[in-house]
């Protein structure tokens, strides 16, 4: 039997309803972990149908850390009531400090142009280390060095500072799973002093 208390402390961690907790907590067995796995899960699946669907409304956020480094995100969701909530507004915070300490280049891999990404493998390709090597071993040691420079250079992919075990996108996806709304990170400038 799932309590009253269980339901409420699964919301309280996750800022989900009522019934959403209650139906992780059952069928999890009651175990806490189990049941925010089942949500998190729940949360990709949601966020996945609503990719068709229009962003109308925004935020423009912008932070400036020390005078030093300045930046400007423009993030886009379905309607003014997401954008005026709070956990919205501290999401885009978040992503603006984000983007000033972690210095990603594109929101996503597919902004990548695919110029880049060669002249990467390339130079991978040409590392002393991979010299000798069998060529179908050689790709592969390319390829998962390929994989690191893209969640180094692609925001959605980036560790969040505050929260390392967590990428922007696994946060943008669970905001889109509370909100229940599309919410789409569209761009974003960063500006260092001297650069």
């Amino acid at each position: 039997m799932i309590s009253a208390k269980d339901i409420a402390q699964l919301r309280e961690k996750t800022g989900l309803g009522m019934m959403e907790c209650k139906k992780a907590l059952t069928e999890a067995d009651g175990d806490e972990t189990r049941a925010m796995e089942i949500l998190r899960k729940r949360g990709a699946t949601k966020a996945a149908s609503k990719a068709e669907r229009k962003t109308c409304a925004g935020v423009i956020e912008s932070y400036v850390h020390d005078g030093k480094i300045g930046v400007l995100v423009e993030v886009l969701a379905e309607t003014d009531f997401v954008v005026r909530n709070d956990d919205f507004k501290a999401f885009i915070h978040d992503i603006a400090l984000h983007i000033a300490a972690a210095a990603p280049k594109y929101v996503s891999e597919s902004d990548v142009p695919s110029e880049e990404i060669d002249k990467e493998k390339e130079a991978l390709l040409g590392q002393d280390d991979l010299r000798g090597k069998p060529a179908e071993i050689a790709e592969k040691i390319v390829e998962g060095r390929l994989k690191k420079f893209k969640q180094e250079i692609c925001l959605l992919d980036q560790p969040f500072i505050k929260d390392p075990d967590k990428t922007i996108g696994e946060l943008l996806i669970a905001l889109v799973a509370k909100t229940g709304e599309k919410i789409v990170i569209s761009r974003f400038v960063r500006y260092q002093l001297g650069q």
